[in-house]
């Protein structure tokens, strides 16, 4: 079977259009209000997120680092829809993203059973540019729920985040540049060394990424007809329809349309249907019962830290009143964003060397080195600037995406093990990290979360707010900034909002 087969030939790109011209002749938006009712008495949304960002559209949700039964148990207990289980899969090897989507089903399963078997959907949250693990993560999944019982009947890919404009129309999936509105596969997140892909069409993309096995004329449609002319009805028949894990893709323009079907979905699986989902941000935010909320202020954050402070009477650290910033994404809009935030002259900036840190010999004490050199900046209360530990800025690739893979988590290894090193000197007034791969692990192992609550956004729809539970982390705001959303003036924006504390 030849590679031709999966690049299926795409229209000729004309250049980017505008939003409006691009939604010109698509019907009326169609409002259905989230139908909290219906997804309180639906099954509990499970979201297994392979990297942090995919909290970003949501507000007070559990978030776990940790699968382990008791963790997931306690998730469970929280009066809430939804919860995130980070399992961080991007990051890893395809045989390792496997095995731990298996660990996370297994688990939800027999916690589950233990708290009185409370009914659940698993969603594989995902890149809303389309990287990530496609269709390894839904296929392992739906293996791992026929085995328990429960055939998948259809995976829904719905990978919509409406904020930045990440936008599905008639199948194609859109993404908003400067410029104006352009098909996914022409961006740079496209040609991504791991997950590249050429398909906007996600017809084609599911072909491309099944290697065939899937043929675009059998992958199902929502379209954006369909949810505002047919409503909920009109969708829930199309999900009605699907047998034997067969994928449909979704349109969405507008959190109106993603409530439109999530509240088809809760009905059709309350009717006995069985899915998984593979969606972006936005999805979770319906199927949660959530609208937009506005984005965290001082108050708020003030109001949170206060919370989360009351027992830390024991904690000996210096507390300090400057933040720690760890820049780990390579892509030109966080450079540009590491620019302007440099422009406004309120940053101390340490390198972390790639190729001193892929070397092992010199790894260990170069990260040493650069944490002393952190703590004692942040201590130095003669200065007003937050500390920034970036890796340099020479993207460095492998010779093949796998390797590509383990040189990213050789550096992410060191520029965490940095932060967890300057957070057992110091207590930061808060820790931002920037970069998908990065956040996750900085929450993980940089700061020993376990449990943690999302709390809301810092910009509209985009950058998330952690407060950790417990653990080395607890006190200090955690705020989860992905490497691909926000315009250039985005990162100082949240700064700006976190030194008002």
């Amino acid at each position: 079977m030849s590679e031709q087969r999966f690049s299926i030939p795409q229209p000729p790109f004309a250049g980017p259009v505008a939003v409006d011209e691009l939604l010109a002749d698509q019907p009326a938006v169609r409002q259905v209000g989230t139908g909290l009712a219906e997804i309180r008495a639906g099954r509990r949304l499970v979201v297994l997120d392979d990297d942090p960002t995919g909290t970003q559209s949501i507000c007070d949700l559990p978030v776990l680092t940790s699968w382990s039964v008791d963790d997931v148990r306690w998730a469970l207990q929280q009066p809430t829809t939804a919860f995130f289980v980070l399992t961080n899969t991007r990051s890893l090897s395809a045989d390792d993203a496997a095995q731990r989507n298996r660990e996370v089903v297994r688990a939800v399963a027999e916690a589950s059973r233990l708290e009185g078997d409370v009914p659940y959907v698993i969603s594989s949250r995902s890149d809303s540019t389309l990287r990530g693990y496609f269709p390894l993560e839904t296929d392992v999944l739906a293996a791992e729920l026929e085995r328990l019982g429960s055939p998948v009947d259809g995976v829904v890919l719905c990978p919509a985040y409406i904020e930045p404009g990440r936008l599905t129309v008639d199948s194609v999936h859109w993404m908003r540049t400067d410029e104006g509105m352009i098909p996914v596969a022409h961006s740079e997140f496209a040609k991504d060394a791991s997950f590249g892909y050429r398909n906007s069409d996600l017809r084609d993309w599911v072909e491309e990424k099944t290697e065939g096995r899937i043929p675009r004329e059998t992958v199902a449609t929502i379209t954006l007809s369909d949810i505002r002319l047919g409503g909920p009805e009109r969708v829930q028949d199309i999900l009605s329809g699907l047998n034997g894990g067969q994928p449909v893709v979704v349109d969405a323009a507008e959190d109106a349309d993603l409530q439109v079907v999530a509240v088809a979905l809760v009905r059709a699986e309350a009717a006995g249907k069985c899915f998984v989902y593979r969606v972006g941000p936005s999805f979770v935010r319906a199927r949660s019962g959530q609208q937009p909320t506005p984005a965290v202020d001082a108050d708020r954050l003030a109001a949170i830290l206060a919370d989360s402070t009351s027992d830390l009477a024991d904690d000996d650290r210096p507390h300090v009143r400057h933040g720690l910033i760890a820049v780990g994404s390579h892509v030109s809009l966080t450079t540009r964003q590491l620019d302007d935030l440099r422009s406004t002259g309120r940053i101390r900036e340490l390198e972390l060397d790639v190729p001193t840190l892929l070397e092992p010999s010199t790894r260990d004490r170069h990260v040493s080195q650069v944490a002393v050199e952190a703590a004692n900046l942040l201590q130095d209360n003669g200065s007003d600037g937050d500390v920034v530990i970036r890796t340099s800025r020479t993207l460095v690739t492998g010779a093949d995406a796998s390797d590509s893979l383990v040189i990213a988590r050789t550096v992410s290894a060191a520029l965490v093990g940095t932060v967890r090193e300057i957070v057992a000197l110091v207590k930061p007034s808060f820790v931002l990290a920037k970069g998908g791969i990065t956040s996750s692990d900085t929450a993980t192992d940089g700061l020993a979360i376990r449990r943690a609550w999302s709390r809301g956004t810092m910009l509209p729809g985009i950058v998330s707010l952690w407060e950790p539970v417990t653990g080395p982390a607890q006190g200090i705001p955690y705020i989860v900034f992905a490497g691909n959303v926000g315009d250039d003036r985005a990162l100082s924006a949240v700064v700006d909002t976190l030194r008002s504390m």
